[in-house]
């Protein structure tokens, strides 16, 4: 991992180089995926069964689709007492932070002769995209209580999940003990672009949704990304990265960890380390070198940190906030003697984590905000997945007749301007009376 010093030409490419990064798709995947999507909106199951077949369980049939309740008892008995602990003390703590988000209807009458508020209301039904590994055999439980629990928060009437089977054809008895605790309502073994089609269009066996969040390869991005407007989605969300702002202070093997935490993920993911001192960039250098050799994904964690990873020094903090903000990081790490000087300053981040003890898994898996987060820049205009997400707001209006004729002249007015004469039309009959 290289050591740049700011300002410098070569230090500028590199910032741009992770600022461009960008969420750019192929045009043969939008193709492919445009066509698995009307696949499943014309065909419904089979198309969706064929595709499982095809790609994840050669055995699955239409019948088997939907979790059973004798799997979910199965899956009960074979998780042991230490996943349970962990997995009710992450709910909770879920639970607790998203209900701090839950808004409320309101109404206002400060102008005599009106009444304006706005409704809040759930969406009446929620789809959880669960994403797998190497067939679905890899059980990512964050996922499932990022994405239940903030719907369950916000009153969302029916919850279902979707995940990529076992080659087996069965789930992950984590991910099924996950799904239970979180409050869903029913589990389908359907993953890729064809699990999100068939909840954005329903099919005779998986229920059409309203809202579908949760993360996934590029094939689930590009059908949210199509499918968008058709459903509510949470995000476009490309690949993970970490920023870490670190003054003399820090430990250069926290740093070093945390970046490889971020790195191993995908060869895409971006890791970058900016401080104001020479001598922890340096150990910082050593100490990624030393933990690399023994990371067991270090193959594709040395090619994320040669693409987009990178150490820089600059003259102080304050020019570190800047690149930051420039940047706008899915995942901000403040590791300064007093983190609470920095944060103030920070503008744009998915999420910021203050001190040395408070790495980004502390927020993948236990601390309680979303993980789901904002990535390749645009945490400049996005945020988190909360219960926002699931919610829809309406506005409401009441004039009596002496509030609308006091208003009336200047809605005739601005009406006239734009010359929508039918607008001004309806209001004038009304006072013609």
């Amino acid at each position: 991992m290289k050591i740049y010093n700011y300002p410098s030409r070569a230090a500028e490419q590199r910032v741009t180089r992770i600022v461009n990064r960008g969420l750019t798709f192929d045009k043969k995947d939008m193709a492919d995926v445009s066509r698995i999507c009307e696949n499943v909106r014309k065909r419904g199951d089979q198309a969706v069964i064929s595709y499982t077949k095809r790609f994840d369980a050669a055995r699955m049939n239409i019948n088997s689709m939907r979790v059973s309740q004798k799997e979910f008892e199965t899956a009960a008995r074979k998780v042991d007492r230490s996943f349970k602990q962990a997995l009710n003390r992450a709910a909770a703590n879920i639970k607790r932070f998203h209900e701090q988000q839950v808004r409320r209807s309101w109404m206002q009458t400060d102008r005599p002769g009106t009444l304006l508020g706005q409704l809040i209301h759930a969406v009446d039904a929620a789809g959880v995209y669960v994403p797998g590994a190497r067939g679905g055999e890899t059980p990512l439980v964050s996922s499932v209580l990022m994405g239940v629990i903030p719907a369950k928060v916000a009153g969302v009437k029916q919850i279902v999940m979707v995940t990529p089977p076992t080659k087996g054809g069965g789930v992950s008895p984590h991910l099924l003990v996950a799904a239970k605790k979180a409050g869903v309502d029913a589990v389908y073994k359907a993953g890729s672009a064809w699990a999100i089609a068939a909840l954005a269009y329903g099919t005779e066996t998986i229920p059409k949704v309203d809202v579908i969040v949760g993360p996934g390869n590029i094939y689930v991005t590009l059908a949210k990304k199509i499918l968008a407007g058709t459903v509510g989605i949470d995000m476009i969300a490309g690949p993970s990265e970490i920023l870490i702002i670190a003054d003399e202070s820090a430990r250069p093997d926290f740093i070093a960890a945390d970046l490889l935490s971020q790195a191993e993920h995908d060869v895409l993911s971006s890791a970058l380390f900016i401080t104001d001192s020479q001598t922890l960039a340096q150990a910082t250098v050593k100490e990624i070198k030393a933990q690399l050799a023994n990371l067991p994904r270090t193959e594709i964690a040395s090619e994320s940190l040669a693409k987009y990873g990178a150490v820089i020094v600059v003259r102080n903090i304050a020019v570190a906030v800047e690149i930051a903000n420039r940047i706008a990081p899915e995942h901000l790490e403040l590791q300064t003697r007093d983190p609470f000087e920095v944060v103030g300053k920070i503008r744009n981040a998915g999420a910021v984590f203050l001190g040395d003890y408070t790495p980004e898994p502390v927020g993948d898996y236990i601390a309680g905000p979303n993980h789901v987060l904002p990535t390749a820049g645009t945490a400049r205009f996005a945020s988190a997945l909360s219960v926002d997400n699931f919610i829809k707001k309406t506005s409401l209006i009441q004039y009596t007749q002496k509030a609308f004729e006091r208003e009336a002249p200047d809605i005739i007015r601005l009406a006239e301007i734009e010359g929508l004469s039918a607008h001004a039309g309806s209001v004038k009959v009304r006072l013609s009376r």
